[in-house]
């Protein structure tokens, strides 16, 4: 069975179809299917700390000194990482980096290299 979307006004997961419409039996909002497939087009722009648009295989410097939980190394500024993959959440990067690992960071701590 597909996954019906969450209702836009107060994120419900409780929807439902009604013909050519989504309708949310919690606030009465309802939708046309044809907004939920343009809002998917939508791809999301990530910017750095500079304003820069990274993209997927950018190559970025740490602009801060970055703790990492659990351990106690430390990022350290001028740090440049290779390759990044940007996902969804707080922490948009997904990286690897020389003598740490695999690591997510926020993209407002790095600057396009």
């Amino acid at each position: 069975m597909p996954s019906l979307p969450k209702c836009p006004k107060c994120n419900s997961e409780f929807t439902y179809e009604d013909g050519t419409m989504y309708v949310c039996p919690e606030c009465a909002h309802e939708w046309s299917k044809d907004a939920v497939a343009e809002s998917a087009d939508e791809k999301r722009v990530v910017h750095d700390a500079y304003g820069n648009v990274l993209q997927d295989g950018d190559a970025v410097t740490v602009i801060k000194d970055l703790k990492v939980k659990g351990s106690s190394s430390v990022v350290k500024v001028g740090t440049k990482v290779k390759s990044i993959r940007l996902v969804e959440g707080d922490h948009d990067i997904d990286c690897k980096i020389d003598g740490i690992g695999a690591m997510q960071l926020k993209s407002e701590f790095v600057k396009k290299a």
